[in-house]
């Protein structure tokens, strides 16, 4: 594919074989949702791997209970606990399908989601990832969701992970997303990253193989709890950290060999020294800034930027360092700027609901 497709959506998907690999740890809770959202999905054979992670509570009496009860479920056991790489990893090597689905064991796929992914996907043998719209919810009922896709967007996979590079941002949750066996099977599994190993593996994946993104329906819901991982372990700092972690992993990997690898590489470190300035432009928004936290953004801009001159924002970093903090917040520029960054901010949110693109 040499440019991005924008075509109306086929409805309809033929017949076939999807394994759903869900890492558990300590959500016996919520296993069975997850399960049976896979499990229910029309216009695909469904087979499950749970995987548990030496789990405290009671996921793996409760996995081998859905073993029982239904043949298309699998269970693997771990003796000792892997962490969440790990634990997806022995999934995949245990997987079946001629696609593949990633599905955390507090989340849940949308009734036809496999359908409508299977549907571009076979439509357009390049494609080797997919995906849509999740609904991100707190505990408690699930929210109504749209089930009819009205187009789909495919790019070549090169665009867009540069569009990815240029932003720095990860614009794909997770449990939206269905993967093609066979580009898997080239490219590996994920990485040892702490937050960032399924970031790290859509880029993978869209550096050899191109990308779709289903329109007008909602692929997955992905719950909002306080026991999560990104919950309990991710500030901004460390989210930044780590997705500098994801793109130097990717292209000092797999992607390293590929055309223009060192441009997008050195696009996505700007764009993540430009992300650093703006955090601690923000403690200044704030009025209460936090000369620590300040510095390590300063430095972690620095350690990325080829020209930390040329970073955005870095001169207005500088100006506010240079003057008392209420006066920092008060002056005309600043606030102008706080506004100009809040206005880029909805807008960025409004975009990524309607193109899952930032």
């Amino acid at each position: 594919m040499t440019s991005k497709l924008k075509v109306r959506a086929v409805p309809s998907a033929m017949p076939a074989t999807v394994t759903v690999v869900i890492p558990c740890y300590n959500y016996a809770r919520y296993l069975p949702a997850a399960v049976a959202s896979a499990l229910s999905q029309e216009a695909a054979d469904v087979d499950v791997i749970v995987v548990d992670d030496r789990s405290t509570d009671d996921s793996l009496a409760v996995a081998r209970e859905l073993a029982d009860a239904d043949a298309r479920v699998r269970v693997i056991a771990h003796e000792s606990n892997a962490g969440p790489v790990q634990t997806f990893n022995d999934g995949l090597a245990a997987a079946r399908g001629e696609f593949l689905v990633r599905l955390d064991a507090d989340d849940m796929l949308t009734p036809g989601s496999l359908r409508r992914a299977l549907a571009v996907m076979q439509h357009f043998p390049s494609v080797g990832l997919a995906y849509g719209h999740p609904i991100h919810f707190i505990d408690g009922a699930l929210p109504a969701h749209r089930d009819r896709a009205t187009s789909w967007a495919v790019w070549p996979g090169r665009d867009w992970l540069a569009a990815r590079c240029r932003s720095g941002y990860n614009a794909i949750t997770s449990p939206e997303v269905l993967m093609r066996r066979s580009v898997v099977d080239v490219i590996g599994g994920q990485m040892p990253l702490a937050h960032t190993h399924d970031m790290e593996m859509w880029l993978r994946i869209a550096a050899f193989a191109d990308v779709a993104y289903i329109q007008g329906a909602d692929q997955a819901w992905h719950r909002e709890h306080p026991q999560s991982l990104s919950a309990r372990e991710v500030d901004s700092f460390r989210d930044l950290a780590e997705r500098r972690d994801a793109f130097d992993t990717l292209f000092h990997g797999k992607a390293a060999g590929i055309a223009q690898a060192a441009s997008l590489h050195a696009a996505a470190r700007a764009a993540l020294a430009a992300q650093a300035v703006e955090l601690a432009v923000r403690q200044y928004d704030r009025g209460l800034p936090d000369r620590g936290e300040i510095d390590r953004l300063r430095d972690m801009a620095r350690s990325l930027a080829a020209d930390i001159e040329a970073v955005p924002g870095w001169a207005g970093l500088e100006r506010r360092i240079a003057m008392s903090a209420a006066r920092a917040r008060r002056h005309p520029v600043h606030v102008a700027e706080r506004v100009a960054r809040g206005l880029r901010f909805r807008y960025s949110r409004w975009k990524w609901h309607r193109t899952g693109q930032w």
